[in-house]
């Protein structure tokens, strides 16, 4: 007997990968399949109904394992570790969402990697498969041929991450404003797991990225940050730090950079113009920041953005 399904990350890939609408172009053929096809039970009690059975892994270029729930002393189904393999094998792009990296640790895709899951179950990952380098800190690990995510809402950061890679920046950015989604997460970021000592969440940041985030344009600080949220630098560094993983400064760059791509995917515009719309005052700034971040240049990335799409 199957185990129920976690929705929540099947829903995360489905709302990424999917049809979103008119305005954002299909790009993804989406399909959800299981080792016995038909209904399939749900942790929210209700049915999930599946036509595809294994077979569909022979022909997909992307395969998800959205989350997986093992009874206690059970293996994953030798017909679901074979079929991942042979995916990966010929060249599938293999990911995780949560607790999907049990499957793929299963089929020994993990050995010798770093690999993220939901905080909760590293230990578990890590005493089942002593091979892989769990890591319980991080959103998302991507190899390029194998991807795993923490759980929850990380599932929707590395499938938008997995379509930057794939689509470009301002598709992604496409989807994530579809999703209502806020701003992108990088895999280095820190899961939220538990406070740290007793005592009151901290206020949520989201009204502020949401505010810098439609602010790109002007030259926004760290200081002009923290008096928006009404604290002192230090309080939002730590608030930074305790949510996200990161600083303010390199939280605010890394959209900027984000901005920046977007514009050098979908536009003509110069790379002095495009300095000024995300905030970096120059086109020397801009060059200098953008190499920092990518290894590479606004010019050459435009070039090979553009080339990889005509081909």
């Amino acid at each position: 007997m199957q185990s129920p399904q976690p929705v929540f990350p099947l829903a995360c890939a489905s709302e990424v990968f999917g049809d979103h609408s008119p305005e954002v172009p299909v790009r993804y053929s989406f399909r959800v399949c299981a080792e016995h096809p038909g209904p399939v039970r749900s942790e929210s009690g209700y049915d999930l109904l599946v036509t595809a059975g294994l077979d569909a892994l022979e022909h997909a270029d992307t395969v998800l394992v959205p989350g997986w729930r093992q009874p206690p002393g059970t293996e994953v189904p030798p017909a679901v570790v074979a079929a991942v393999r042979r995916a990966h094998h010929r060249g599938a792009r293999v990911v995780a969402l949560c607790s999907g990296a049990f499957v793929l640790a299963a089929a020994g895709l993990l050995d010798g990697r770093r690999a993220a899951t939901h905080w909760d179950r590293a230990a578990e990952l890590a005493g089942r498969h002593p091979e892989v380098r769990v890591d319980p800190a991080v959103l998302y690990v991507d190899h390029g041929d194998v991807a795993t995510s923490a759980g929850s809402a990380a599932a929707v950061d590395l499938c938008l991450h997995l379509v930057r890679a794939d689509q470009g920046a301002g598709y992604a950015m496409r989807i994530a404003r579809r999703l209502v989604m806020a701003p992108h997460r990088e895999g280095c970021q820190l899961q939220y797991a538990e406070l740290p000592a007793p005592g009151p969440v901290a206020e949520s940041l989201a009204p502020l990225l949401d505010w810098v985030g439609e602010r790109l344009d002007q030259p926004v600080s760290v200081a002009d940050m923290a008096a928006r949220a009404r604290v002192s630098s230090r309080t939002l560094t730590r608030r930074f730090t305790e949510q996200l993983g990161i600083s303010p400064g390199r939280w605010l760059l890394d959209r900027r950079i984000a901005a920046t791509r977007a514009l050098l995917e979908e536009t003509d515009l110069p790379v002095e113009t495009i300095a000024h719309r995300v905030g970096l005052s120059s086109a020397v700034n801009l060059r200098r920041r953008f190499h920092e971040a990518l290894r590479t240049t606004p010019a050459a990335y435009r070039r090979a953005f553009r080339a990889e799409k005509a081909g």
